[in-house]
């Protein structure tokens, strides 16, 4: 006998979205020097996605619009934050997983400093990891940087995410041994 098969609802995000739902939910996303984290509880097997654009807003554009913007690292972790309360759960119990922040186009400069700045990938993926940190977050695994886009596939009743970078074929994302430990 073959078991039940599950009632899966599909969810696409966009940029500046956010999801998070039950064991029934898979979170698709694609994403090019945006980043996305995915957070998933194992044993309420609850999880979500964001999917940010830019680290945080700048003070001109948080006097425009006062709530929650999910185009940004900061506010998007807030408001997975929001539903990791609602679900009565701390962070620790959480893992987290990091991807994007890719190079779409070359960078040229002379000055290291202009092109750091220019890196719009690489300051999204260290927003990230500090943030998850800062809030007691487990990063279980990575997949960030590099050249290209990437296509994501996030199903919360397994916490399994597949990813496709570029034209690579798609693969599911293992813990890495290097980042188990508590950013």
């Amino acid at each position: 006998m073959r078991p039940a098969a599950r009632n899966v609802i599909e969810i696409f995000l966009q940029p500046g979205d956010f999801y998070f739902g039950d064991r029934n939910t898979r979170i698709r996303t694609l994403l090019g020097s945006c980043v996305s984290i995915t957070l998933w509880h194992p044993h309420l097997q609850v999880g979500g996605m964001c999917h940010f654009m830019l680290p945080t807003r700048s003070a001109r554009a948080r006097a425009r619009h006062d709530g929650l913007d999910g185009r940004y690292a900061d506010d998007a972790l807030a408001l997975l934050m929001r539903e990791v309360r609602a679900v009565r759960a701390r962070p620790e119990t959480f893992e987290a997983k990091l991807f994007g922040g890719g190079r779409m186009f070359p960078v040229r400069t002379r000055s290291a400093k202009h092109a750091a700045m220019l890196d719009v990938g690489q300051r999204n993926i260290d927003a990230a990891r500090t943030l998850v940190g800062e809030h007691g977050f487990r990063v279980r695994a990575s997949h960030v940087a590099g050249e290209g886009h990437r296509s994501l596939i996030f199903d919360v009743g397994t916490g399994e995410v597949w990813v496709r970078h570029g034209s690579d074929t798609a693969s599911r994302v293992e813990p890495m041994r290097e980042e188990t430990e508590t950013l």
